[in-house]
């Protein structure tokens, strides 16, 4: 894991350093499946407040901290805003396809039980 140089600085793993079983296990929470979702979907950065999730702040924070301790997001400070983005490069290049198949299984599901 790259060490944080700063307070505003946020250690991310090294793309070779990224593990499929931490990816899977990250991707295999509702809420953070939920955020990865919503960041494909927008194929850009968005800040933390966008997502609005029902739980804790505290349990949001936790929630982007394993999304990004297993290296699905990137997460930088702009400004006092916190921008998160999906790894989406990182991801294709160590696990063709993956990121793919359980985004589309994932919509699937929803459409299935009438949740998007």
């Amino acid at each position: 894991m790259t060490a944080a140089t700063s307070t505003r600085e946020l250690a991310h793993p090294p793309r070779a350093d990224i593990r499929l079983e931490g990816v899977l296990h990250a991707l295999s929470d509702p809420m953070r499946l939920r955020i990865v979702r919503e960041l494909a979907a927008a194929d850009s950065e968005l800040t933390c407040s966008h997502f609005g999730l029902p739980v804790a702040k505290s349990t949001t924070t936790h929630h982007f901290r394993v999304l990004r301790e297993s290296g699905l997001i990137r997460q930088v400070y702009r400004g006092t805003a916190k921008m998160s983005g999906l790894r989406k490069d990182d991801l294709d290049a160590l696990f063709p396809g993956l990121l793919d198949s359980v985004l589309g299984a994932a919509d699937a599901q929803a459409r299935r039980l009438g949740d998007g």
